[in-house]
């Protein structure tokens, strides 16, 4: 059942499950289970129902160990994602009791007058933050929420601003821990295949403007921002912001928000704010550049340290310090401005603590949905589908898109997609037209991250829920218009890209196709919610 049409039905099922539903964690955990079923599938051949049963509830049970243990040792990634999750948590508490998030509500208010002024911000703190996809997702949030609560701009909103301009931003940045990564993988097809007119860096740098869907992404946030443009479910979400003053549904949990309202300071300033998120951003730059330096033992380039990089560390590490920040200034309330109690201090942590567990928890599901589906070898057999079929070369990059996509979206992770259709790509190219090899690999970039835009089971896309503190299902529902939307236009880009051989005339169709699109849909109306 490995490697077969038949490993498409678990993650079909948890997806499908998740829209109709809009039950997160009674989702993963159908996918997970049918996951398990189709992996042991002929032990019903060897051993009977009751074996099988058996076999796929160890799968199960060893796919939830495998997040916290891996090869006899404790799995260090997803605890390091995990801690900074709860450390973010208990930031965001005391931000709150110190008065940060207020007084910097009251202050952007005072410069930024407007809600399209409040979501720009957002956008353009997203592109700035190119260093890793996770802390672009949670700092953003962190930052924009106080301002667009104030503004009414519905979370759902915010959401899609972050998750838009995370992934995007940093698939084609090189000082990132996505480039680094993907240059490693260019470098290996280079070299596997002897092409030496062009260095990995070389390549990367040459593919950013044939990344057709991060251009269509990015540019439709600040589109759809200005012109006011809500497409599908969001124009429900925003219409309950603008005319109600409700930026979540309050029928729906959210996650990433206090659940309850802690008292806060009247004498806050905006330092208590952003002092714990510039320590939140040096501390986990640094610890990245330190990481990777240790980690790199010779020829240490920036590029090079980059790529070597403990992104989970540097995560736990600057929220550490973060959280060593914010205490500092809350006792400072305390002892100083004698503005709020120090018995504050364990219930902020216990509320922070609280704050995060509903993300934790659909977290952990879909990393074993993820670890199933990659046991069950999803992904090759998508990518077996491109190696068999003989198509017309001037088409394969507008197909690698697709797969690349669908795959993405079937798996939850965009870098399992790089590391399976990468090589492929460069295996196809360089046996057939190696002048379309670096095309080619820009379309996998770019379907990787469409599929993860899409995906309920990303993990980008509950962080991106997290940090704007939407929920889940009302981001990946209110995402799916605009995803959809700009893959459509890349589609055709790429389509024209790969008969002219002309990254010039496939940016031009994409950027008249968004002037349409714009243009069509820049009348659009909002009505007053009953």
């Amino acid at each position: 059942m490995t490697g077969t049409i038949y490993s498409l039905i678990p993650p079909l099922v948890a997806i499908l499950m998740v829209i109709l539903t809009r039950k997160v964690l009674l989702s993963l955990g159908v996918g997970i289970v049918s996951a398990a079923l189709v992996l042991q599938w002929n032990a019903v051949k060897e051993g009977g129902i009751l074996f099988f049963l058996s076999e796929a509830f160890n799968s199960i049970w060893s796919s939830f160990k495998a997040i916290f243990v891996s090869e006899g040792s404790l799995n260090t990634w997803n605890m390091y994602i995990v801690f900074f999750l709860l450390l973010l948590g208990v930031i965001t508490a005391f931000i709150s009791v110190t008065g940060g998030s207020r007084a910097f509500g009251e202050w952007a208010g005072r410069r930024i007058k407007s809600r399209v002024g409040a979501q720009l911000l957002a956008a353009i703190l997203g592109i700035i933050i190119f260093i890793d996809d996770y802390f672009n997702a949670l700092a953003v949030g962190q930052v924009s929420k106080p301002l667009t609560d104030r503004y009414r701009v519905s979370r759902a909103k915010l959401a899609y601003i972050i998750d838009s301009t995370s992934a995007p931003i940093c698939v084609v940045s090189p000082i990132s821990s996505w480039g680094a990564y993907i240059i490693a993988i260019i470098g290996t097809i280079l070299a596997t295949h002897g092409i030496s007119e062009y260095t990995a860096l070389s390549a990367f740098i040459q593919m950013i403007p044939m990344n057709l869907y991060v251009i269509t992404a990015i540019l439709m946030v600040f589109v759809t921002t200005i012109f006011n443009i809500n497409l599908g479910s969001m124009k429900g979400h925003e219409e309950r912001a603008v005319k109600l003053g409700e930026m979540i549904d309050p029928a729906k949990p959210v996650i990433g928000d206090l659940k309850q309202d802690l008292p806060q300071s009247d004498r806050g300033t905006i330092g208590d704010l952003i002092w714990p998120i510039i320590a939140l951003v040096i501390g986990t730059v640094g610890s990245m550049i330190w990481t990777g330096f240790t980690a790199t033992e010779e020829n240490r380039t920036l590029l090079a340290i980059f790529e070597n990089t403990d992104v989970a560390a540097s995560l736990l590490y600057g929220g550490l310090l973060g959280l060593l920040v914010v205490f500092i200034l809350f006792f400072n309330q305390v002892m100083t401005k004698k503005s709020i109690s120090a018995g504050l201090f364990f219930k902020g942590i216990i509320e922070g603590i609280k704050s995060m567990l509903p993300a934790i928890y659909i977290l952990l599901l879909a990393w074993m949905v993820v670890d199933l589906i990659g046991q069950l070898e999803t992904g090759a057999y998508l990518a077996s589908l491109v190696e068999k079929a003989n198509l017309n070369i001037a088409y394969l990059p507008v197909i690698l898109f697709i797969v690349a996509g669908l795959m993405a979206f079937s798996t939850g992770t965009s870098w399992g997609t790089f590391g399976i259709m990468l090589p492929i790509a460069g295996e196809i190219m360089a046996s057939t037209d190696v002048s379309m090899l670096l095309p080619a690999l820009a379309a996998v970039l770019a379907g990787s991250v469409f599929g993860d835009h899409c995906s309920p089971i990303s993990d980008t896309t509950i962080l991106s829920s997290t940090g704007a503190g939407s929920h889940h299902i009302d981001h990946v529902l209110t995402q799916l218009p605009y995803a959809l939307t700009s893959a459509i236009i890349a589609t055709v880009g790429f389509i024209v890209m790969g008969m002219t051989g002309s990254t010039i005339l496939g940016i031009m169709v994409v950027l008249l196709s968004l002037l349409v699109f714009t243009f069509v849909f820049r009348q659009q109306k909002t009505t007053v919610l009953v």
